[in-house]
């Protein structure tokens, strides 16, 4: 009889740990080399450091697993390393001097649904930029995410960059206010389910002219050009992108796509958010952006940026490389 795993979870053999221990540790010196000092928070937090924000979560993002300790406080698996960061800052860096720049390579654990084949655990790696404003902040971290993308040894990446207010400002020019449709429709383009999008922008009853931009805008997508083809309603909703292009080193503008159905994946997004892409692999293997209200709802309100890596995604789209070569 053979002893099973659950599922969502794997097994990793001594070969395949010395590629991802060989990749990591090259990222991990990119990150010192940028000032980014590593940090280590519990696997398990009280859910109450999940639940205090009060935050619209995102699909994936809440936590999944959940158990007791001894005095019958709920203790839940971290889903991510952004919000015990911020909880890290409130309570051990209160009185530091910002910027405050923290580095990660830690497990997460998020519910999915056994046959879309996702895992419930994974390697992430990330950093996390307290106290810079944008764009100066967002470009550093677009910096630090090519450079240790290009350290890890992958080549055909792309960097797509949208902004969480852009749908939002989209939305209210059209006027849309009914809360629970539009929390309905920014889900569908998270998911990037365009049919279930274009389903719920034809119950809105608007005209078709609406209804046309409203399908269009998200489905947009390429160089700087796609900005200068916006409405000019629209137009300042992108400044925040087009400051950050503006002040980009070449080789890390020519990775970044403008990707205007990017919005928030995750609940504390604000600004500019990413996604990072690699034809040698069919999903993301990294986000990002600014969650710049996140810090206030534990004591200390600083802006902030970061991104997180999926280790193992990284790992399929470098070995897919090499094998296309």
């Amino acid at each position: 009889m053979v002893d099973r795993i659950p599922s969502g979870t794997r097994d990793f053999l001594p070969d395949e740990m010395r590629e991802l221990r060989a990749m990591t540790d090259r990222m991990r010196a990119v990150f010192e080399r940028a000032g980014y000092g590593e940090v280590y928070t519990p696997a398990l937090e009280y859910e109450a450091t999940f639940t205090r924000a009060h935050l619209d979560w995102g699909p994936t993002a809440r936590p999944a697993y959940r158990v007791f300790d001894e005095h019958g406080n709920v203790l839940v698996l971290r889903s991510d390393m952004t919000v015990p960061i911020a909880r890290l800052v409130a309570t051990r860096y209160h009185d530091a001097e910002p910027p405050l720049r923290f580095c990660y390579f830690a497990h997460a654990y998020r519910g999915v649904r056994p046959q879309r084949g996702q895992s419930r655990e994974f390697l992430q790696a990330g950093i996390e930029l307290i106290g810079a404003e944008s764009p100066d902040g967002t470009v550093e971290v677009l910096t630090v995410l090519c450079d240790a993308l290009d350290a890890a040894g992958l080549q055909t990446y792309r960097v797509g960059l949208g902004d969480a207010a852009l749908y939002p400002a989209l939305l209210d020019r059209l006027n849309i206010q009914d809360q629970e449709r539009r929390e309905r429709i920014l889900t569908e383009l998270a998911n990037g389910d365009f049919v279930g999008l274009q389903d719920e922008i034809g119950a809105l009853g608007i005209d078709d002219e609406d209804a046309r931009l409203l399908l269009e805008v998200p489905q947009a997508r390429g160089g700087p050009e796609v900005l200068q083809a916006l409405s000019d309603p629209l137009q300042h909703a992108v400044t925040g992108m087009r400051a950050v292009h503006t002040l980009l080193a070449p080789e890390v503008a020519d990775r970044i796509i403008f990707d205007l159905g990017l919005v928030r994946g995750l609940g504390y997004y604000t600004g500019a958010v990413f996604q990072v892409y690699d034809p040698a692999h069919g999903v993301p293997i990294g986000i990002g952006g600014r969650y710049d209200e996140l810090l206030g709802h534990f004591g200390r309100p600083l802006p902030a940026v970061g991104f997180s890596l999926n280790v193992e995604r990284m790992h399929i789209a470098l070995t897919s490389e090499e094998r296309r070569k």
